[in-house]
């Protein structure tokens, strides 16, 4: 049995660290404030008996659980990132726990009149009864992925302290950087030495991933000519009005805001100008692989257009490919999926197969030689001030991840 105030002090000691990373930064990890984190998780990891604790100098941190069993089975992998996003403040994490929750609305702070809504964020509604973990409305919570972390580390605490569990050789990560897209860019996969691997980074309880975007970014940067306005006539060019040009150039609805599923999108995620120059960041997301190149070349070929329009080099787009679908590494494997969908189902959890819409370690480390579908960590609402996770998820989790080493030494 999990014991239950363990895993929610462990959470909260890891939360109370603030790991955010920073994509300005050439660094890896790219913010000294994650070592912290590292050294704390590599210190416990020995105390609890883990063997061949390592830290490089990158801050990955690496362990082995050896093998109980005398037969040879398959060497099992958990994978979760210690970094969380720069896209909301991550500092003096203040987290507030509902016991018993009433299914209605939660107040993250009165003064501010911030409340986490159960008719607007629905999924609440399934934790009624249970304990919710939520910020205080000024920071994100961290469960991204940090409940990912605490569900490894309980579990092979529990591994160590229950030797009648049979399991095979079982290795963890903990990775820096991953939101920022660099997890997996110096991970060791030889070192690391698992036939495949699992991240411990989903959202709702149940969630098991295999596949993913494909991922892309675009630079686009547009140059005008600033004149003083008041002798501006058939001089001026105002590249923040080209910059609009290009924006409506691109389908409305192939938006975030309007998809779902496998449906790709081109996403404007900041823009910044003046009348000399205006830059435009894109994220350029699609499951299918084909569509995707055609996306790529939709934005590529639009700016050459828009040039056109303008009878100028106005118009320069970078694009950059970022992570692919992880689907084609896993298919021929899948029996890795069944053996988490399998245990899943051992704990009374129902499996929710479905793809991610974003990214994860798993698909880079999958192209790197490290198959590895992604699991629920638990948490809700990630990279912002409605963040939570219910307690009891993250216990499942861990249950999950102890019934997946037990099922791999059958």
């Amino acid at each position: 049995m999990i014991n239950k105030q363990e895993v929610l002090d462990r959470f909260i000691s890891y939360i109370s660290i603030d790991t955010q990373s920073d994509p300005e930064s050439e660094n890896t990890p790219s913010t000294e404030k994650q070592w912290i984190l590292a050294n704390k998780l590599a210190k416990e990891l020995e105390v609890m008996g883990m063997q061949n604790v390592s830290i490089d100098e990158n801050a990955y941190v690496m362990a082995t659980l050896p093998k109980n069993i005398e037969k040879e089975t398959p060497i099992i992998g958990f994978v979760s990132h210690f970094d969380t996003s720069p896209d909301f403040n991550g500092a003096n994490i203040k987290p507030q726990i509902i016991e018993n929750y009433d299914g209605g609305d939660i107040t993250l702070n009165a003064e501010k009149n911030i409340v986490l809504s159960s008719e607007y964020f629905e999924d609440l509604k399934q934790y009624e009864g249970q304990t919710i973990i939520t910020t205080d409305g000024n920071t994100l919570l961290g469960a991204d992925d940090k409940a990912g972390i605490t569900e490894i580390m309980t579990a092979m605490k529990y591994l160590i302290d229950h030797p009648e569990i049979k399991h095979g050789t079982i290795k963890v990560c903990f990775t820096p950087d991953e939101e920022i897209g660099r997890g997996a860019h110096k991970f060791d996969v030889h070192k690391f030495g698992a036939d495949w691997a699992y991240t411990m980074d989903g959202s709702q309880i149940g969630e098991l991933e295999y596949e993913n975007f494909n991922a892309a970014s675009a630079k686009v940067t547009i140059s005008g000519k600033s004149v003083h306005p008041g002798y501006a006539k058939d001089k001026m060019v105002n590249s923040m009005y080209i910059a609009q040009d290009f924006i409506n150039s691109l389908p409305r609805l192939e938006t975030p805001e309007h998809t779902e599923g496998r449906q790709g999108f081109f996403h404007l995620s900041n823009i910044k100008g003046d009348v000399e120059e205006t830059i435009l960041h894109y994220i350029i997301r699609d499951h299918d692989k084909k569509h995707f190149e055609a996306r790529k070349k939709v934005i590529a070929d639009l700016g050459i257009e828009i040039c056109k329009q303008y009878e100028s080099d106005c118009v320069n787009v970078e694009v950059k490919d970022q992570y692919r679908n992880m689907r084609e590494k896993i298919e021929p494997m899948m029996h890795i999926v069944e053996l988490a969908k399998e245990a899943m189902e051992e704990v009374d959890v129902k499996p929710i197969i479905k793809p991610i819409r974003g990214g994860t370690d798993g698909s880079q480390l999958s192209f790197i030689g490290l198959p590895c579908p992604n699991i629920f960590a638990g948490g809700h609402n990630f990279h912002g001030k409605y963040e939570y996770v219910p307690l009891e998820s993250m216990i499942k989790a861990t249950e999950v991840i102890i019934k997946i080493a037990e099922l791999n030494a059958r």
